[in-house]
């Protein structure tokens, strides 16, 4: 075993790849340098000349965010330097040398795959950026996830409780089903008559051009079983769309949100019930506050929660009889499928 005892040590899977504030994506497989932390300000400082106000908005939240996931890997790399085995074309993901066993881990811990483990503090950190970031950009996906994780805790216990407590619900917990193209019969579905759930459910897919493999993995919840419950409640997030009959545009999302507000009780949805509306046109928001938003947080309060159902055994049942076991009306309004406000 070679150990190198180096005074700058970079972890990173490209080698001209350097920390900057940028509008694209990161993500910790991208790597990072640990002298990093100095170089932080200035950069940001630039990037702030540069940009208008939105973009300046959205280098903050980046910023963020990434100061944040800095301080989540950066103490880990430090103490346990001397034990890193460091190559030349080395990825992300290192074999970490320990004097009892000459066992290979991953940058994940064993909890669950997948899991990141992150302080309060650093959750607090990492809920403001992904906020921020998702407040300018609702269908940034990876920022309401990480919103989610980050603020959910509570509503997870609850919800969690609320599964154990229910038949059905107890069910999956304990079997773990997904709702993935890889689990899912398309054929079959396409096959089903109209009005039933899996076909109305295929219908919203292919109107809206979404997949159920967009969902994001969950990594900031530190609690397997509480993992699953939030990988369920994104995994039916667009059953609730058909269920209620909302498309994906920005009322029918702020619709749903109010809908799984008032029904899970989760931070993020919340958020995105009180903040969503803000980008809706008059008119839309008319709709919203006279009919359809009464409506869901009716439903919301007044539904069976909607983790107690195995939907995965229901492709063959009518939309209607669904909706009337879980005591949902039909909505008020139609809304056609469109991404406009």
């Amino acid at each position: 075993m070679v150990i190198s005892h180096r005074k700058s040590i970079s972890f990173r899977t490209r080698p001209q790849r350097t920390v900057g504030l940028n509008r694209s994506s990161w993500t910790p497989e991208e790597g990072f340098e640990i002298n990093t932390l100095e170089k932080i300000p200035h950069v940001f400082y630039r990037q702030w000349l540069r940009t208008s106000s939105e973009e300046a908005i959205h280098a903050c939240a980046l910023f963020v965010y990434k100061l944040a996931m800095w301080l989540r890997y950066c103490p880990r790399f430090l103490l346990r330097r001397r034990h890193i085995e460091l190559t030349s074309s080395a990825p992300f993901v290192h074999q970490l040398h320990t004097s009892r066993a000459d066992r290979s881990h991953s940058y994940y811990d064993g909890l669950y795959h997948g899991h990141i483990h992150s302080t309060p503090f650093q959750k607090a950190l990492l809920a403001v950026g992904s906020g921020v970031a998702a407040l300018q950009d609702p269908y940034r996906h990876d920022m309401v996830a990480v919103l989610g994780e980050t603020t959910g805790h509570l509503a997870l216990i609850n919800l969690r409780d609320r599964m154990r407590n229910d038949p059905e619900g107890y069910t999956i917990l304990t079997e773990r089903p997904r709702i993935r193209l890889s689990t899912l019969d398309l054929k079959n579905m396409a096959s089903l008559p109209d009005g039933t759930f899996g076909r109305e459910y295929l219908r919203f897919l292919e109107d809206n051009n979404v997949t159920p493999d967009s969902r994001a993995q969950v990594k900031f919840v530190d609690d397997e079983e509480l993992a699953y419950v939030m990988l369920r409640y994104r995994e039916v997030h667009d059953l609730l769309h058909t269920l209620l009959g909302m498309p994906t545009n920005m009322l029918g999302e702020v619709v749903v949100k109010w809908f799984e507000a008032a029904q899970t009780g989760l931070p993020m949805c919340a958020l995105g019930a009180v903040l969503g509306p803000l980008r809706l046109n008059a008119s839309r928001l008319q709709s919203l506050f006279t009919s359809l938003g009464p409506w869901a947080l009716r439903n919301g309060r007044g539904a069976r929660c909607v983790l107690n159902i195995f939907y995965e055994r229901r492709w063959d049942q009518k939309l209607e009889d669904l909706r009337q076991e879980l005591h949902i009306e039909p909505p008020p309004v139609t809304l056609h499928s469109s991404r406009t406000t």
